[in-house]
């Protein structure tokens, strides 16, 4: 009894390490590390450059931070719940543009090669035809022959 828990151990770690190590997951957390990062780097944005610039814009004489109403003795300050929004409006913005546009313009690009290497061989018969036009450029001149249909044949001056 004890060797079989030992094996269920041993295989739930094994398990463990092959999904902790797959490219996916890693990713995953260098993204969520990346995230959390590009946060701080933006929240430092809207409360050190963009809302005391709302604050000199606004006539207030005091902090965008003390902006508050209150309700019997509760004070709600709303001040720092616009900063909050104005905040979650340029990581969604950043998101958007990062998510929908760039990865949207680099999966477009991607699509095009696809699309060129994907190109399914000639059949036998397309194979055939495409001799057949070019055997007919090669041996008359005066024949004009299209990519697709019969030649055209060049009008003549009647009598």
């Amino acid at each position: 009894m004890d060797l079989d828990a030992r094996k269920k151990v041993l295989s739930l770690a094994e398990e463990f390490k092959a999904f902790a190590l797959k490219g996916n997951v890693v990713d995953l957390a260098v993204g969520v590390v990346i995230g959390a990062a590009f946060g701080k780097i933006v929240d430092s944005l809207v409360k050190n450059v963009i809302m005391p610039l709302v604050n000199t814009v606004l006539p207030t004489e005091s902090s965008y931070t003390k902006w508050y109403f209150e309700i019997g003795n509760t004070r709600i300050f709303y001040g720092l719940f616009i900063g909050d929004v104005v905040n979650f409006f340029i990581v969604a913005l950043a998101l958007f543009l990062f998510i929908r546009k760039f990865l949207g313009w680099v999966m477009s690009l991607r699509r095009g090669e696809a699309a060129k290497e994907e190109t399914p061989p000639l059949t036998r018969d397309q194979e055939l035809l495409t001799e057949i036009r070019e055997l007919l450029k090669r041996q008359e001149p005066g024949v004009k022959v299209q990519e697709s249909g019969p030649p055209i044949q060049p009008l003549t001056p009647g009598p």
